[in-house]
């Protein structure tokens, strides 16, 4: 049965109406939140010092230049080439007796200047072995975790960083190459599932920051920076850094002074509701990206090392993306233009988003006909085998229609 929209036109209706009511209450909230960043931008040390110590249960950025600093694209270099990964899986069926799953990246490589040349392909890959199933506690004591759901959707993201490593490592010497990849690089799931540390060492220090590390060391022979691009960030990170500037006490710690006060009458409330992005496409020109700012996850401050990230925003025509990098490429002034320049470039070429990640989706992405396919293949594997594939009960009901 199809959805009844027409018991849902109504609400929708409602929604609109309510949605321009705020629209006027979130220009008050902008214009606030730019006053705030005019006041204090240039007490630097000071707003450093309160976003270090302050106790909130919000994800506070930390700004290392003023906050209303913005910088115009550098000019692209003649010859570079852009990289770009980006995955998509088929995930365990738990109604299959058969274990097993898919991961697919998409690749690219576009070189620019006097030889350019465009290489696409993706890679499939079947993970059916147990050591890809499951991770394993190395000391037996704790209980296993299956790789499926969001696990996989963690094991993704290390294998397109992988691939990145990969592409960037065979790529001539002496070239400017920008490795993109798309969505974060932090792998904030494994904080929020509260998952093991054996689970975060296999997947983050042994996977994502093992790759990361490969790509690093090309800059021996190389100029190869590393980004990755958030399409319309929901982040507040940086609009949570002008409620700690509001906060009147020393110490912001907003168990020992709010806890009491309810949401909405609380000073910093003044500014909430709005995003990163709706301050920055006030704060930028088309082209410029703002200062820089440090991530304070826990995730990467116990794990990231040198490869802490940063991040930007920058704007693209109507929009505002974030822009994620890590430490080594803040540090050097020649991958921080690169990337700066590089991104904004495949924007252009791509109608706002970059053509790179734009082509290594297409070659990733799975339909539901793929999905299909794929089942009715291991189907005709175990027939030929003589072997039975076991289905459950709920998803053979699924599939008969009693009414």
């Amino acid at each position: 049965m199809s959805l009844n929209l027409t018991d849902i036109a109504s609400q929708v209706a409602g929604m609109a109406a309510k949605f321009k009511a705020n629209g006027q209450k979130t220009h008050q909230q902008l214009l606030k939140a730019m006053v705030i960043c005019g006041e204090r931008s240039n007490d630097l040390a000071w707003l450093q010092r309160k976003t270090v110590i302050s106790k909130t249960s919000w994800l506070i950025a930390q700004p290392e230049e003023r906050l209303n600093c913005h910088y115009p694209s550098p000019r692209p270099p003649d010859e570079f080439s852009i990289i770009a990964t980006d995955g998509s899986q088929i995930d365990v069926d738990r109604h299959l007796s058969l274990r097993c799953y898919i991961i697919n990246i998409g690749n690219v490589i576009l070189k620019y200047g006097s030889n350019p040349d465009a290489i696409i392909s993706s890679l499939p890959k079947l993970y059916s072995e147990e050591g890809d199933l499951v991770i394993v506690p190395p000391d037996g004591r704790a209980r296993e975790q299956l790789v499926e759901g969001t696990l996989l959707g963690i094991k993704r993201s290390v294998e397109e960083c992988k691939q990145l490593a990969s592409i960037a490592a065979k790529l001539p010497t002496g070239n400017s190459v920008l490795a993109l990849l798309d969505g974060t690089l932090i792998l904030w799931n494994l904080v929020s599932k509260e998952y093991p540390e054996f689970v975060i060492e296999e997947l983050l220090n042994r996977g994502f920051i093992h790759y990361l590390d490969e790509i690093k060391k090309l800059n021996k022979d190389s100029r190869v920076a590393v980004a990755s691009y958030i399409s319309f960030p929901r982040s507040t990170d940086v609009i949570n850094t002008l409620r700690v500037i509001q906060c009147p006490h020393e110490i912001p710690d907003c168990d020992r002074y709010c806890s009491e006060i309810t949401t909405g009458k609380r000073g910093c409330d003044t500014i909430t509701g709005i995003r990163d992005r709706d301050l920055f496409s006030r704060l930028l020109a088309n082209g410029e990206r703002s200062a820089l700012f440090k991530s304070q996850s826990s995730i990467v401050e116990k794990w990231y090392g040198d490869h802490r990230i940063y991040f930007f925003y920058l704007k693209v025509d109507d929009e505002v993306a974030r822009i994620e990098i890590p430490k080594w490429v803040v540090e050097d002034k020649h991958l921080l233009s690169l990337t700066h320049s590089l991104i904004l470039d495949q924007c252009h070429r791509g109608h706002g988003y970059p053509v790179a990640l734009s082509e290594a989706h297409q070659q990733a992405v799975v339909t539901g006909t793929d999905r299909a396919n794929f089942q009715r293949l291991i189907e005709m594997a175990l027939v030929e085998e003589n072997l039975q594939l076991t289905i459950s009960a709920k998803n053979r009901s699924k599939k008969t229609k009693w009414i």
